[in-house]
């Protein structure tokens, strides 16, 4: 069954540690421990096969070049995140529906977006029954240390 790990963005970027980084990969963009361990999660066991949800630009493959900084969030409706209509779209153009499986790390407003997108497809979330953070990044660490995805 073919599977994509999706992960998420995060408010952390490049450009907070390195104002003249420039266009940088979207694998390099987000700098945040969660964005990071989140990242190490989907190369350790879905390395062909992942991406990064952005509040910006939607579904970001690792090697897609963000331009520079930017503050959008999902969490902030004045900043104009993207919508599901425009992530629909891209599920298409980016060739996402042809995966069977999604797999959504990150909190409820990820996973929520990822059943409305796929919603035809199995959605797997193994993070929702964390109650924070700090739980989840445990959960993480804990199944990359022994090599076997959640």
């Amino acid at each position: 069954m073919k599977t994509l790990c999706i992960v998420p963005c995060g408010n952390r970027k490049i450009w907070d540690k390195n104002p003249n980084a420039g266009p940088t990969k979207a694998k390099y963009v987000y700098v945040g421990p969660f964005a990071k361990k989140c990242r190490e999660y989907a190369t350790r066991f879905y390395l062909s096969s992942w991406c990064i949800l952005s509040a910006k630009y939607g579904f970001l493959l690792p090697n897609y070049i963000v331009p520079g900084p930017y503050n959008v969030s999902f969490n902030d409706r004045k900043t104009d995140p993207i919508t599901i209509e425009e992530l629909s779209v891209q599920v298409k153009e980016k060739g996402l529906s042809n995966h069977e499986r999604i797999i959504i790390l990150g909190g409820k407003n990820y996973v929520e977006m990822a059943n409305e997108v796929f919603s035809s497809k199995e959605i797997l979330s193994p993070l929702s029954d964390c109650k924070g953070m700090g739980y989840m990044m445990g959960k993480l660490n804990d199944s990359i240390k022994r090599g076997v995805p959640l």
